[in-house]
């Protein structure tokens, strides 16, 4: 390669960056476990020619979470309690997309309502997720709700929720307790950091993607 190539190929613009769907042919898939909330699979993947290996992981119905911002700058959280890790931790609400044919924006605000008695008024798509790719499939939105209002419905919450513990906290505070690793969930910790990336690069929430974008592509799912 010559100097003049060298230098055109650095002043080359690059394509922006993007996730590329790019599913591999599967040539068997085995279900090891039907779970309550997600199952396992083994799948036989051909992965280019000559080169064929087993992949377990979890296949799970995928989330959606909901960043509620008031007009004092705090955002809503709760307390929940999470067996996996035998912790309390401070979240965000968030639910399952377990209910076919509900509209993930709609779930989400679903969600919003049952776990903190509150409705949005407008809701943007503020973060995609797939917090564990390399053993999930789980993908997760965050919606950014703003305009929160009392919810005219009342919710009985049963089980763990029953002990769901709501708090307002100002956006600052819960941005200082991410960074000093007093709240952990991954999800909250994403949407959280994800709004204050989105001030300091100066955009307004509403130059953020509607709520009804379309959701993730899950290639293999179809």
């Amino acid at each position: 390669m010559d100097e003049h190539t060298t230098d055109q190929a650095r002043t080359r613009p690059e394509a922006p960056l993007r996730d590329e769907p790019g599913q591999r042919p599967v040539a068997a898939r085995r279900q090891l476990l039907d779970g309550m909330v997600f199952d396992l699979v083994r799948d036989t993947v051909d992965f280019a020619d000559g080169v064929r290996f087993d992949r377990e992981y979890v296949w799970h119905t995928g989330a959606v979470a909901v960043l509620a911002l008031d007009e004092a700058d705090r955002v809503l959280m709760i307390r929940q309690y999470r067996h996996p890790v035998g912790h309390e931790l401070w979240e965000i609400p968030a639910g399952l997309l377990d209910q076919g044919g509900e509209a993930p924006h709609l779930a989400a605000a679903r969600e919003l309502a049952e776990e903190t008695g509150y409705d949005p008024t407008g809701m943007r798509t503020l973060v995609d997720l797939r917090p564990s790719p390399g053993g999930s499939d789980e993908v997760i939105r965050v919606y950014l709700a703003t305009g929160v209002r009392c919810s005219e419905d009342e919710y009985e919450r049963t089980d763990e929720e029953a002990e769901l513990v709501p708090r307002w906290v100002p956006l600052r505070e819960a941005i200082t307790a991410v960074l000093e690793g007093r709240i952990t969930n991954a999800t909250t910790v994403a949407a959280v950091l994800a709004l204050q990336a989105l001030r300091a690069c100066g955009q307004d929430p509403d130059e953020l993607r509607p709520a009804d974008t379309a959701f993730m592509a899950r290639p293999g799912r179809d």
